[in-house]
């Protein structure tokens, strides 16, 4: 660890969102270079939670940050998940019932923002160099603290691959590895029991997850959010691939923020939302399957075919990270610290045609990446083009920037 006397400067690092494979190799990495170039890093817990929670004047802000070592880092650094842990926090959309306990007397509205005490914690903790690593929601927060005059160095973050300026977010190759594996497992029972599978995968906005597997022949049809489907236009299909295949099963992924044709609306858990305005998805796999039940008989001769039914979820998230998970998060890394000591700020980190980049981080709230459905989705067979693959990026179909 540098010497805290000759230090060049403070970096921190938080992880805010969904927990992905390959959160912890980045930190490492950063960790690692920073203190062989002469930093100090600051791991905060929580995400941005905790640049609110952190109470100046207790002892280490009552353990919301931390010095962060080699011999931290390297212990968890080959694994799964974010040991500094994560959330949802919108620093300047909090409840009331979100405002820590040290700040309740000065913040009592329905909905704060504390963006104020998160500039005087950064303050307070002699950040030089804030590395934010998340999705579009969390990288939005980083872009608004950049604008403050915050030095920032964002980093993209989500499996449904969704942060616009990059190719790639860390996460989209272990939950892509992991959908096609398991779909692949699923099929000895919807063979043995001559079913229809349906299988709901992660894609809020975004149908990469379902859609990138599916060219790989994880699946015969995908459903996306970019394009609402008819249930029994996909009944049709599915039955049509069941009697070609000799063990008499066919396979669909359904998207999460996946929308029926005259419903236009998506499927939810519950009707809570959080910081960012989100409300938990799921569910949309049951009502396929149901339907497809139900309809089945109008394209079985009469004959009614059930469906296994399975929400991958978090199986997709948990574990160790792939080897694109383990290398493109140790790139980025190092990226980072190279923006750093040119004393560059207001970067996302990426990668572009294939190559390790860096872009105005205010990019992540300029637009919306999603499937470029004329591109790539056959809305009829509902099912990816198969075409004009010479000069595409390696995962096939990512947004232009």
């Amino acid at each position: 660890m540098a010497n805290i006397n000759t230090i060049k400067g403070t970096i921190g690092i938080l992880t805010g969102g969904g927990d992905v494979p390959g959160l912890n190799p980045a930190i490492r990495a950063i960790t690692v270079r920073a203190l062989r170039e002469g930093y100090r890093v600051l791991g905060i817990r929580r995400g941005w939670g905790g640049l609110i929670e952190f109470a100046r004047g207790s002892e280490n802000g009552n353990g919301w940050v931390m010095d962060l070592t080699e011999e931290v880092v390297n212990k968890v650094g080959r694994t799964g998940g974010t040991f500094l842990h994560t959330s949802r926090t919108r620093p300047s959309h909090v409840p009331r019932s979100g405002v820590p306990d040290h700040l309740r007397e000065r913040f009592a509205d329905d909905i704060n923002d504390l963006t104020e005490e998160v500039l005087a914690n950064i303050a307070h903790l002699g950040i030089d160099v804030l590395i934010p690593i998340g999705g579009d929601d969390t990288l939005s927060y980083g872009a608004d603290l950049h604008k403050r005059g915050v030095r920032v160095i964002a980093m993209p973050k989500t499996m449904d691959n969704d942060v616009p300026g990059t190719d790639y977010c860390i996460g989209f190759s272990t939950c892509v590895t992991r959908t096609i594996a398991m779909t692949h497992d699923l099929r000895t029972s919807a063979g043995s029991h001559e079913r229809f599978l349906v299988i709901e995968v992660f894609g809020r906005y975004a149908g990469f997850t379902a859609l990138l597997p599916t060219m790989a022949g994880a699946a015969n049809r995908c459903v996306i959010p970019e394009h609402t489907f008819d249930i029994e236009h996909l009944c049709e299909l599915l039955s049509e691939d069941r009697r070609r295949n000799p063990s008499a099963y066919s396979v669909v992924l359904v998207s999460e923020g996946a929308t029926f044709t005259g419903s236009e609306e998506m499927v939810f858990e519950d009707q809570e939302t959080d910081m960012f305005g989100h409300k938990k998805l799921g569910g949309v796999g049951d009502r396929v399957s149901r339907a497809l039940r139900d309809l089945s008989p109008k394209y079985n001769n009469g004959h009614r075919v059930n469906a296994i039914n399975q929400r991958l979820g978090y199986l997709v998230r948990a574990g160790d990270p792939d080897a694109l998970d383990s290398i493109v998060p140790m790139a980025f890394g190092n990226l980072a610290m190279d923006l750093i000591l040119e004393g560059v700020s207001g970067r996302l980190v990426c990668v572009r045609n294939g190559r390790y980049d860096h872009v105005p981080i205010d990019v992540v709230t300029s637009r919306k990446k999603v499937v470029d459905v004329g591109k790539f989705y056959d809305t009829d067979r509902l099912r990816p083009h198969y075409k004009r693959f010479a000069g595409s990026p390696v995962f096939i179909m990512t947004s232009d920037y």
